[in-house]
């Protein structure tokens, strides 16, 4: 018979991360731990990771139906975590970490092995101008080939400049490009400032006006010149016709998968799948994960054969993530045999 365990676990940023929403100081994650009642040595780990005013789950009685799916693990059925899509990743990865022998390889493959490794972008988090430069330059210096900003939320014409900055050293062949406005700009004012974003040879932008607004992203898509990514559109959409529906009436160019904000592996396979039919591109992200959360969305990636960067690279974010074998090198995400998981921290 299965045990299920919860643990809470907030995670604190090294430095504040700002978005259009606000400045992330730290964030809640619930770890969840299964077993075997007469092998409790032998234990998968999920994580439920939120992020407040974006997560689906972000709601006032998330830790009593956490509690409730933990205490009826045996009896739990898919159709009741539908949408608890947070819950349903950690559940989902924690079923997978056990049945591989709790060892925190959920999917073997030569990435496991050490012997290959994922392409990741470098996040640039918002900020006052000189911030933004500062983390740039690191980035480039660390041997990042793709670079996402976030933007939004200082002066469109200073995040314009510091743009340009970029471009009149690095080539799009040499340094490419994404965008994040996290629905920062308004319908009436978004295809002027695509436009103008365009002329700087990036490679697409995230979520240019808030999601909801099917007709307006829509049309976005039709006219802009720059490439869109649907991002927090896909969030709350969890039936297969739904899904369909969505990218048949907006038509992007690119749909970025977050496990824990769309509900687990299975939820963004549909939607892989959805968006190939229609030729629609995508990658893989994650959300401010710990790097339990991280260490299972990176190893279903790589299993998918997507040679984009992938947007993976949050695992420094934080002062006191879980040691790990995940390590950042050259602009590429590796899991290390020279490094070990340490759950001391857990207290498990």
């Amino acid at each position: 018979m299965l045990k299920a365990e919860i643990i809470k676990y907030p995670l604190i940023f090294k430095t504040p991360g700002g978005t259009s929403r606000g400045v992330l100081h730290e964030k809640d994650s619930w770890f969840i731990k299964l077993y075997q009642q007469d092998n409790p040595e032998v234990f998968g780990l999920g994580e439920c990771s939120i992020i407040k005013k974006l997560s689906f789950d972000d709601r006032p009685d998330l830790y009593k139906r956490l509690t409730e799916f933990a205490n009826n693990i045996n009896e739990l059925k898919q159709e009741e975590l539908i949408e608890f899509p947070a819950i349903n990743f950690a559940i989902e990865t924690a079923l997978l970490d056990l049945k591989q022998k709790g060892n925190r390889i959920l999917f073997p493959s030569a990435f496991t092995e050490s012997t290959d490794s994922i392409y990741i972008n470098g996040l640039i988090w918002m900020g006052n101008a000189e911030f933004m430069r500062s983390q740039i330059k690191d980035k480039i210096a660390s041997g990042f080939h793709c670079i996402k900003l976030k933007i939004g939320a200082i002066d469109f014409e200073t995040e314009l400049e510091i743009i340009k900055e970029i471009r009149n050293e690095f080539s799009e062949k040499d340094i490419e490009i994404r965008v994040d406005a996290n629905g920062a700009f308004s319908p009436f004012e978004a295809l002027s400032k695509l436009n103008r974003l365009s002329e700087l040879k990036l490679h697409s932008i995230e979520q240019p006006i808030m999601s909801g607004q099917y007709l307006e992203m829509a049309k976005l898509c039709e006219l802009s010149p720059l490439p869109i990514a649907l991002d927090e559109e896909l969030i709350g959409v969890f039936n297969k016709e739904n899904k369909e529906e969505l990218l048949d009436q907006i038509k992007p160019q690119y749909i970025i998968l977050k496990p824990s904000l769309i509900g687990g592996f299975k939820q963004s396979k549909e939607w892989i799948d959805i968006a190939e039919d229609n030729h629609i591109n995508w990658w893989v992200t994650s959300a401010l994960e710990s790097n339990i959360g991280l260490n299972a969305i990176a190893q279903w990636t790589f299993t998918l054969n997507n040679e984009m960067p992938q947007g993976l690279g949050t695992g420094q974010l934080f002062t006191n993530n879980i040691p790990s074998p995940l390590v950042i090198e050259k602009g590429k995400l590796h899991y290390s045999d020279q490094f070990n998981w340490d759950l001391s921290s857990i207290n498990i």
